[in-house]
């Protein structure tokens, strides 16, 4: 059942980029809109079963599981924000993969908290750091716009760093149904006031673009994202985030069939770069300490 989990959350994640690139290239709907409605339907669909089942599970919420779901809620929205945007501004293999750099930063955060690693983990951020220089290197030269796009992507990664910490922080108590709905409520609302400041629209879309809104909303967020929820309750944020590294080539797939995109073949070797290196920083996680010590220094302390 957890590999079969594990491989719906893979599916879902990898069509995220190229289902909103389609959707933004090809209808009116804007960044914020696709992360307000995925975030707000996928709230809604969630936070049913559970009022259903357990009414009384939202008053039962502790104040440390509401702190980390908040946490969790921010960084989710701001990931959004910046990784929708980066979509509108290079290629969707880059952004991806630039954005699944969430391992490497669970592991630089970990630095900050004192956390001394293996060689083989250094190895690995140098590998994966040398994979970014490669793909902005080569979007340096093609346009200020691309490169504008992989910082953000780089940005959205961090943020997806913190968001699976959190997340893992606050699964440890709760529910799944109760813990994304909170989570992905909260970050609807945040992007729903960015909207408004930043003049963006929330609805007055065509057709078309609901359909694409719906789509994302399934594969993605309901499938895609909540299936990984699902699995930190058992595995820890940085076993997660490697079974996510295999949404860089089942992204980049996906664009070159259905968004016909093609890139420099220095890109698609620092795409490489990028994944080998994410897998030795985890690989090496994994074999540093005993499974007790891995999970609380991946997790942090209360």
């Amino acid at each position: 059942m957890t590999l079969l989990i594990a491989a719906l959350g893979v599916l879902g994640v990898a069509s995220s980029g190229p289902l909103m690139a389609g959707t933004l290239g090809a209808t009116s709907v804007t960044a914020l809109a696709i992360a307000f409605w995925r975030n707000a339907i996928g709230a809604l669909v969630m936070a049913t079963p559970v009022v259903v089942r357990e009414p009384k599970a939202f008053g039962k919420i502790t104040r440390r599981e509401l702190g980390w779901s908040v946490t969790a809620a921010v960084a989710l929205a701001f990931h959004f924000a910046c990784f929708i945007t980066a979509l509108q501004l290079t290629s969707v293999a880059a952004a991806t993969a630039l954005v699944c750099l969430q391992s490497a930063w669970i592991a630089v955060f970990q630095l900050f908290r004192g956390t001394r690693h293996r060689w083989p983990v250094l190895l690995g951020l140098g590998i994966a750091f040398g994979g970014v220089v490669a793909i902005t290197g080569f979007d340096m030269g093609s346009s200020p716009e691309a490169l504008l796009g992989d910082l953000l992507a780089l940005a959205g990664g961090a943020l997806a760093g913190l968001y699976t910490l959190a997340g893992g922080k606050a699964r440890q108590s709760m529910g799944i149904g109760t813990y994304t709905t909170l989570c992905y409520g909260i970050c609807a609302a945040i992007v729903a006031v960015l909207a408004a400041v930043s003049g963006q629209p929330l609805v007055g879309f065509d057709a078309g673009g609901w359909l694409g809104i719906i789509a994302i909303t399934v594969c993605a967020q309901l499938v895609g994202h909540t299936a990984f929820n699902h699995l930190l309750a058992t595995m820890s944020p940085l076993l997660v985030s490697m079974i996510i590294l295999l949404e860089i080539p089942g992204a980049a797939i996906l664009a070159a069939v259905f968004l016909n995109e093609t890139l420099p073949a220095g890109t698609y070797a620092g795409l490489a770069l990028i994944l080998v290196g994410l897998a030795v920083v985890v690989a090496g996680q994994r074999r540093g300490r005993p499974e007790a010590d891995r999970r609380e220094a991946e997790l942090g302390t209360d």
